[in-house]
C-alpha cells in the first residue's frame, strides 16, 4: 500500500508551496508595493537598521527562499513528466475505437476462477527468430501491481485466465509423473542424471507454476469441461471472425486454450488447416503439431467439413480467412455449431460478424457498441510453444539398457568425509555459545531448521525457498542471478533487486538473531551455507549416493545407506518450479539403490520388502511394481499379485495417468505381465 505514503507527501509539497505565500501576504502584505522614493533611500541610508527594514530584509529573505523550494520542485515535475513522455512514446498506443472497445471489454473478464491467482510481472521471453512471422505481436506486460483484478496470470508473452493457467499447471505436475511412471531404474552411479527424464520445464511454465506455488490445491484443480465450454459460449453460434492487433495472439490462445481442454478431457478439440497452424505457430509448427490427439490437422477448409460431418463433436475449428469463401464457411459454421462447436476465423468472417481483437485478449462486437465482449487467452510464438511442451505426448522412450557401468566411472567423485555429527561431545549438555553451537536444516520432507533441537520460525516463502535451494546447490552456492530467476521466474531482475536482498538479509537476521551465527556466506557474488555450523540430511544423502557409486565391494552396505538417509521427498508438499528437476534426480538415486538392493537379494520375502520399500518412495513406478508383481507371482501369491496390479491401476487413473504408456504398448506385444489400460 503506497498511496497513503505518496498522498500524504503530495500533502507537504503542497503545504509547503502555498502555505508561505499566504501566511506572508496576510502578515505583511504584497512583496513588492513599488519602488522606493528618494526621500526613502536617503532615510535608510541616513538610518539603516530600523524596525522597518529588517522586516522588509527578512520578508524579502522569506520569499527568496520560498522561490528556491518552488523551483526545485518544479524542476522535479518536469524531469518525471519528461521520463514519462519518454515511456509513453514506446508504447503502442490503440486507437480511439480500440480504447473504448478494451474500456468496454475490461468489466466482462472470460474464464474468471473463484480463486484468483497472479503472479508479478514476468521477464521477457527470448526474441523471435527473424523472419518470424509478427515480430511485434508480442504482448506487452502490464504492471504487477493491475494484476490483482483481471482474474488472470500475465506472462511476458501474454495473459492466461485462471482455468487456463490452472490447467497449465496440472499439465505439468502430469509431466513429471509421467516421466516418474516410466523411469526404469539403473546400476547407482552419481553421474547420470542429465537426461529427458529430469530436464527442467520451459521458462513461461516455470512462470505459471510459480503463481500456483501457494496456492490452495482447489485453484490448481482446473474443470476442463467447464471451461472448454465456457469458451465455446463466449464465441457467436454462427461463427466469428476476429481482426485487429491482437488477432494473432488470441489465436495461440484459442489453440492452446482448446488443446489444454482436450489434453485434460481426452478427446480432440481443435481442428485447424496446415496453413493456419502454419501461420500462428510459425515454421516449427508440424513439428509440434505432432504427438497431440487433441488436435486434428487438415489440409482444406473442404476436409474440416467432412471430419464435422463425421464425427461430430464440440470443437473449435480455427481458419484463415484466405483459406474461406463465404458458402464453405457457412456450410462449415453450421455443421461446427449443430456439433455444439464454433468456427473462428483469423483476418476477418467473410460471411458474418467480424469482432475486433485487442492485444490484450479484449473481444469487441462493433454491431454492439454497449455490450462488453470476453477476454480471451493471448500468447505470443514463444510462450505458446513453451506451453505446447506440458500438451504433447512424447513417443515412447527405448528401455535404458540395465548394463554396469564401465569400471572406471565410479571411481571419478571421490568419497566425500562426513561432518561430525556432534562437535561437543564429552562436554555438559549445557546450551552451547555461539562458537560451538551447529544447526540443522531438514530438507528431505519439510523443510526446517532446527537450532538445537527447536524448530525455527521462518515467516516469508522465498526465504526459506532460499534456504532449501541453497541446500540443494551444495557447495558451489548459486550467483544474485540464479537465485532471482528460481525463486521468481520470469520476472525481470531489474525489479528483482531490492526484493532478494530484502529477502536475504530478513533470512539471515532472523537466522544470526536466534543461533548468533551467520550460515549464509558471500562471496565472489555467491551465496553458500556454511557447512561449519550447518547439518543438511540432503549433504548426508548425496555423500551416501557418492559413496555406493564409488564402492567396489560391499556394495549392499552402501546402497542400504543410500535408502536409509531417504525418509521422504525433497521439500514434501512444495511446488517450487526449480524443485522438480533436483526432486526427481534425487529420488531415482534412491530407487536405484532399492533395485539394486533387490536384484542382489537371493532371499525372495526380502526381495519383496525391498521392492516395497522403492514403491514407498515412488508409488508411481511401472518398473518396480512389475518387479514386485513377479516377485510375488513367484512365490505363488497371484492374488496379491492382482490387487497390487488393481490398485496400481486404480492410482494411475486418479492422477490422470490412465493414457498408454511404453511399459503398455510392450505389453501388448509380448502378453507379458505389465501396466494394462483400465
Amino acid at each position: 500500500m503506497r498511496w497513503p505514503r505518496h498522498l500524504m507527501s503530495l500533502l507537504v509539497v503542497v503545504a509547503l508551496l502555498a502555505g508561505p505565500p499566504v501566511v506572508l501576504v496576510l502578515l505583511v502584505g504584497p512583496p513588492v508595493r513599488g519602488w522606493p522614493s528618494t526621500e526613502q533611500v536617503q532615510a535608510w541610508v541616513q538610518q539603516p537598521l530600523t524596525e522597518q527594514t529588517l522586516t522588509a530584509a527578512l520578508t524579502i529573505s522569506a520569499w527568496l527562499l520560498w522561490l528556491l523550494l518552488a523551483y526545485t520542485v518544479t524542476v522535479r515535475v518536469l524531469t518525471r513528466l519528461r521520463t514519462t513522455v519518454g515511456w509513453l512514446r514506446r508504447l503502442p498506443l490503440p486507437t480511439p475505437l480500440q480504447a473504448t472497445a478494451s474500456g468496454m471489454a475490461g468489466a466482462a473478464v472470460f474464464g474468471v476462477a473463484t480463486n484468483t491467482v497472479t503472479i508479478a510481472l514476468p521477464q521477457p521471453s527470448p526474441p523471435l527468430a527473424a523472419g518470424t512471422p509478427e515480430d511485434s505481436d508480442r504482448v506487452s506486460p502490464i504492471h504487477e501491481d493491475m494484476a490483482a483484478s483481471d482474474g488472470g496470470v500475465h506472462l511476458a508473452g501474454g495473459w492466461l485466465p485462471d482455468e487456463v493457467a490452472g490447467q497449465v499447471a496440472a499439465a505439468a505436475a502430469l509431466v513429471w509423473l509421467r516421466r516418474r511412471r516410466d523411469y526404469r531404474p539403473r546400476p547407482p552411479n552419481s553421474h547420470r542424471r542429465e537426461g529427458l527424464d529430469t530436464a527442467g520445464l520451459p521458462p513461461t511454465v516455470a512462470a505459471v507454476q510459480a503463481a500456483f506455488a501457494d496456492a490452495p490445491a482447489s485453484s490448481v484443480a482446473p474443470e476442463p469441461s467447464g471451461s472448454f465450454a465456457a469458451l465455446i459460449g463466449a464465441l457467436p453460434v454462427s461463427g466469428v471472425g476476429v481482426s485487429g492487433p491482437g488477432t494473432h495472439s488470441i489465436g495461440r490462445g484459442l489453440l492452446i486454450t482448446a488443446l489444454l481442454a482436450g489434453h485434460h478431457l481426452g478427446t480432440s478439440t481443435l481442428v485447424t488447416t496446415r496453413a493456419t497452424l502454419t501461420d500462428v505457430l510459425g515454421g516449427d509448427a508440424h513439428a509440434l503439431g505432432r504427438g497431440l490427439p487433441q488436435l486434428t490437422t487438415v489440409e482444406t477448409i473442404h476436409d474440416a467439413t467432412r471430419l464435422i460431418e463425421s464425427f461430430p463433436a464440440p470443437r473449435i475449428v480455427l481458419l484463415l480467412k484466405d483459406e474461406c469463401d463465404d458458402y464453405d464457411v457457412r456450410h462449415l459454421a453450421d455443421m461446427a455449431a449443430t456439433a455444439g462447436g464454433r468456427v473462428v476465423v483469423l483476418g476477418g468472417w467473410p460471411a458474418g460478424p467480424t469482432w475486433q481483437a485487442a492485444r490484450t485478449g479484449h473481444l469487441h462486437d462493433p454491431s454492439r457498441p454497449e455490450e462488453p465482449g470476453p477476454r480471451l487467452c493471448v500468447l505470443d510464438q514463444v510462450a505458446a510453444t513453451d506451453l505446447l511442451a506440458v500438451i504433447v505426448h512424447p513417443d515412447p522412450a527405448p528401455p535404458t539398457p540395465a548394463t554396469p557401468d564401465p569400471p572406471s566411472l565410479p571411481h571419478v567423485v571421490p568419497p566425500r568425509a562426513r561432518l561430525p555429527q556432534q562437535a561437543t561431545r564429552g562436554k555438559p549438555r549445557g546450551r552451547p555459545d555461539a562458537s560451538t553451537r551447529r544447526l540443522r536444516l531438514r530438507v528431505l520432507g519439510e523443510p526446517t531448521l532446527f537450532i538445537d533441537g527447536e524448530p525455527l520460525t521462518i515467516r516469508r516463502s522465498a526465504a526459506l525457498q532460499i534456504l532449501v535451494f541453497l541446500a540443494t546447490n551444495h557447495p558451489t552456492g548459486a550467483h544474485t542471478a540464479q537465485l532471482a530467476d528460481a525463486i521468481w521466474p520470469g520476472v525481470p531482475r531489474s525489479s528483482l533487486t531490492g526484493r532478494l536482498y530484502t529477502t536475504l538479509s530478513e533470512l539471515r537476521t532472523v537466522i544470526r538473531d536466534a543461533s548468533g551465527l551467520h550460515i549464509i556466506e558471500h562471496t565472489d557474488d555467491r551465496y553458500r551455507l556454511n557447512p561449519v555450523h550447518l547439518n543438511v540430511d540432503l549433504w548426508q544423502l548425496q555423500t551416501a549416493i557418492h559413496h555406493a557409486a564409488s564402492a567396489v565391494t560391499n556394495t549392499t552396505a552402501a546402497w542400504q545407506a543410500v535408502v536409509d538417509a531417504y525418509p521422504a521427498e525433497l521439500a514434501a508438499g512444495r511446488v517450487w518450479p526449480w524443485l522438480d528437476r533436483i526432486r526427481e534426480t534425487t529420488r531415482q538415486h534412491v530407487i536405484d539403490a532399492c533395485a539394486g538392493l533387490a536384484d542382489t537379494e537371493p532371499d525372495p520375502p526380502r526381495r519383496l520388502a525391498l521392492l516395497q520399500a522403492g514403491l514407498r518412495v515412488d508409488p508411481y513406478n511401472a518398473d518396480l511394481h512389475a518387479r514386485a508383481r513377479s516377485a510375488l507371482t513367484a512365490q505363488g501369491d497371484h492374488d496379491a499379485a492382482t490387487e497390487l496390479q488393481g490398485r496400481y491401476l486404480r492410482l494411475l487413473s486418479e492422477a490422470g495417468l490412465d493414457d498408454v504408456a511404453p511399459d503398455r504398448l510392450r505389453s501388448r506385444a509380448s502378453n507379458a505381465t505389465s501396466v494394462s489400460r483400465q
